[in-house]
């Protein structure tokens, strides 16, 4: 018992013992390490651009700007080049110079640019202050250049500018044209597709061609024999009328959409405007000229104009379709650019239509009449404010509208008021679109970045193309002729090319098309012809069948 006291006495004093350490005294708590300090946040504070706050968009901005940008403490020098960046539209890294005020909190970028060109200047929370501090919020800048106002080509005098447009366009339709047919590719990047409508245009360019010595009159020949020769023995017609588009080695069709795979009146009729006007030009007494006038007759003759009444009503069908029928089902009314169909349609010795078609289908009564007035202009036909400058284009690069009149308008006037109102809607530029201006003007159906589009004052996406403004030279030749030479000069080093103009530009949001379309690219050459000289309106107007077509119209002008 006793052995167990002096044992519990000795445990007692063990732990007593050890409670107190070597000294005797108690152990003090183990120190706390104290959490670590974060350094402060900081904030973007001012941005100015050349010297001017605008927010965060800027444009017209020119190629060598200064930007500063204020923050609330001094900049981390090292981490700018990597916080702050530059990049181009198509997301290329833009180089610039980095300079520093006010103590390192304003950082200077200094970058050379390219004119009419989309940047974002890129700040993120990357960028540290000099205690290294985060950026709180990122943010973006975007900065659109301003045209490059120098000129980009040599001056030469205007009838030289007009040569030289009508013979580079006129590449797309010879040097360009298909190998097997001889007709005009849809666009660029086409291969085998040919356009109906487009080989009229080009067919007409031929003559242009002929006529100022761009080509010898027995290449235009040989040119045309290909190309009619394609048509009369390959070429799939439904009707007599041709497709919209084919295929221009076999000459199959090539369907536009599911159901647009058979006959299209309105590009058969800017075929048959630009045979006719080749017949007439051709008019030699060899062998050669007369068997092409002959063959161009036929496949004229061969257009059934009357059976496109759709059982016999009183107005044209666009469409038929030899799988879908009518299913389209679209009547070609007015005002738009199917007034050449009802021309031709009322000319034909073979399938004529009555007077009656035209009035009842065409004019509606009277109900294609417009008659308001936009920005000081007085519209006699069509949609609010005209609608696509083409309107006032296709039908007319044969049909001459000076002094012509019927019971619905003077033709010279509606014209003429249409593209004036297109011409002054760009310069009110009511979306305030930069570019917009009485030098870049024109808007109809073109190329739009990702797409196509009918432009006008009531679809206006901001895309400018070249042949609205250059077409209308008949109509409206200070103003154009004002556009041509900014499209050339001051353009000329995003928009010239191999077949001349590219078909559209946007310098809102800056996109440089890299297409020609033939329906746009054959109006240029065209209609700067017949500003100049009148050739191919009094070349088609020539022709007798058309005469007494428009007379039985309706129609009065000296030309008939």
């Amino acid at each position: 018992m006793r052995d167990i006291k002096i044992f519990a006495g000795l445990s007692l004093l063990a732990l007593v013992l050890f409670a107190c350490g070597k000294s005797g005294t108690p152990n003090p708590k183990p120190p706390v390490t104290p959490p670590p300090i974060t350094p402060s946040s900081f904030s973007f504070f001012a941005l100015k651009v050349n010297g001017l706050n605008s927010g965060f968009t800027y444009t017209n901005v020119n190629k060598t700007p200064v930007i500063k940008l204020t923050f609330t403490t001094p900049l981390n020098k090292t981490t700018v080049a990597s916080a702050i960046t530059l990049k181009d539209k198509a997301g290329a890294a833009v180089t610039y110079a980095a300079t520093y005020e006010n103590n390192d909190s304003t950082v200077i970028i200094k970058p050379t640019l390219a004119a009419i060109t989309k940047y974002t200047l890129d700040v993120t929370t990357g960028l540290k202050s000099a205690k290294s501090g985060s950026l709180q919020s990122a943010f973006t800048i975007n900065l659109t250049t301003g045209i490059d106002s120098t000129n980009k080509f040599a001056a030469i005098s205007d009838n030289q500018l007009l040569d030289l447009v009508q013979k580079q366009t006129f590449k797309y339709f010879y040097d360009f044209g298909h190998p097997v047919s001889g007709l005009a590719r849809e666009r660029n990047t086409s291969g085998d597709v040919v356009t109906t409508g487009g080989s009229g245009f080009g067919i007409m360019a031929m003559v242009v061609a002929v006529n100022r010595g761009f080509i010898t009159r027995a290449e235009g020949l040989a040119r045309m024999q290909k190309i009619v020769g394609f048509l009369k023995t390959k070429a799939v017609t439904f009707h007599g009328a041709f497709p919209h588009w084919l295929n221009g080695t076999s000459g199959a069709v090539q369907p536009f959409s599911a159901q647009d795979n058979g006959a299209d009146l309105i590009e058969t009729s800017y075929l048959m405007q630009g045979l006719l006007t080749a017949r007439q030009y051709f008019n030699g007494a060899g062998t050669d000229e007369s068997t092409l006038r002959a063959n161009i007759n036929t496949l004229w003759n061969n257009v059934e104009w009357d059976w496109f009444r759709q059982g016999n009503q009183n107005v044209l069908y666009w469409h038929w379709s030899p799988s879908n029928g009518w299913a389209i089902n679209m009547k070609i009314s007015g005002w738009n650019e199917g007034l050449i169909a009802y021309v031709l349609a009322a000319s034909s010795t073979t399938h004529s239509v009555p007077k009656v078609v035209y009035d009842n289908g065409w004019a509606g009564n009277g109900s294609m009449k417009n008659g308001a007035t936009y920005y000081g202009v007085k519209l006699p036909l069509g949609p609010a404010q005209g609608g696509p400058l083409f309107f006032a284009h296709y039908s007319f690069l044969g049909i001459n509208p000076n002094n012509l009149a019927d019971a619905y308008a003077n033709y010279d006037e509606q014209n003429k008021a249409h593209s004036q109102i297109n011409y002054k809607y760009c310069v009110a530029n009511p979306k305030n679109y930069y570019g917009y201006s009485a030098d870049s003007w024109g808007l109809t159906a073109s190329d739009i970045e990702g797409g196509y589009t009918a432009s006008s004052p009531t679809n206006d996406v901001g895309v400018i193309a070249p042949t609205a403004a250059i077409s209308s030279l008949p109509y409206t030749p200070t103003e154009s002729m004002a556009a041509l030479r900014f499209f050339y000069y001051k353009l000329g080093d995003k928009m010239w090319g191999d077949y001349g103009f590219y078909d559209a530009y946007n310098l809102n949001n800056p996109w440089f098309a890299n297409s020609y379309l033939a329906i746009d690219q054959g109006p240029i050459i065209v209609m700067i012809e017949n500003y100049r000289s009148g050739l191919l309106w009094n070349l088609f107007m020539s022709c007798p069948e058309v005469k007494t077509g428009m007379k039985g119209l309706g129609f009065t002008s000296p030309n008939l």
